[in-house]
């Protein structure tokens, strides 16, 4: 992040002053969409807070806030040291929950390129959550596979997954969609799932394969995944870096459920 040069293409504009919107908030639409239309670019560090305020025309508490803002939004990384200062980020990949795509799908709708990096790829015995997601014994072999994802060049997450003990799994091309296997290799595509989100620190292991700092934020994601029949394929426990991978999830309204005692019609 520290090796390109202070930019700040253009003049920054002329703050407007009793509009009712607050000066920190036209800060940020100023670097929004000088970002947006490619005056500033991934890697590019803004200018000091000294110099930056004194050329806006507002104090360093002003545009600290107009930073901070953007900072937690994903659009700027902010260095510490002398030679730190506030970097314009990569762009988050948005990685879309609803339709069941799994990582590499996800990254070619983003145009990137998809890799994987295989930690583990064994037979063990199932654990009790694995167990109880695949609907098998506690102790029941299962196949475990753990990968690192990339995003071009970025690791981005850190998967961990357990199958069925399905013949030959373990000697397939696991780089790949291990979707697509299921589905190739088994008839067992996963048609639907029931994940769950939660915000969790990056151990010391986690960290040192994604490349960032130990108690940095990571997202966990728990996925059970089912087959068109019903059958348990995937438990996962995937963990996603929320400073380059945006979860969504498009949602809609369904039918409202009968009254409690009234049959709905079929």
């Amino acid at each position: 992040m520290t090796g390109h040069h202070a930019r700040l293409v253009g003049t920054p504009p002329e703050l407007e002053r009793g509009t009712g919107v607050p000066a920190h908030v036209q800060i940020e639409r100023w670097l929004l969409d000088a970002i947006a239309g490619g005056e500033m670019e991934p890697g590019d560090r803004l200018p000091g807070e000294r110099e930056l305020a004194a050329r806006l025309g507002v104090s360093r508490m002003t545009l600290r806030q107009a930073l901070a803002t953007l900072e937690r939004d994903g659009v700027l990384v902010r260095v510490p040291g002398r030679r730190g200062g506030a970097f314009v980020a990569e762009p988050r990949i948005e990685c879309d929950l609803t339709g069941l795509a799994g990582f590499t799908e996800q990254m070619r709708r983003a145009h990137l390129r998809a890799a994987a990096r295989i930690l583990v790829a064994a037979t063990v015995p199932a654990s009790p959550a694995a167990a109880a997601a695949l609907e098998v014994s506690p102790g029941d072999p299962v196949h475990e596979v753990a990968r690192v994802r990339s995003a071009g060049q970025t690791p981005v997450a850190l998967e961990r997954s357990f199958f069925p003990a399905l013949p030959g799994f373990l000697e397939q091309d696991l780089g790949g969609s291990l979707y697509a296997l299921l589905a190739g290799h088994y008839d067992l595509a996963p048609r639907t799932a029931v994940e769950h989100l939660d915000p969790v620190i990056a151990a010391a292991a986690e960290a040192a394969e994604l490349g960032i700092e130990p108690g940095a934020p990571l997202m966990l994601i728990e996925r059970t995944a089912y087959a068109e029949t019903g059958t348990p394929v995937e438990y996962a426990r995937d963990l996603f870096r929320p400073d380059r991978v945006r979860i969504s999830v498009r949602s809609g309204v369904s039918a409202p459920a009968p009254p409690p005692g009234r049959r709905a019609d079929r």
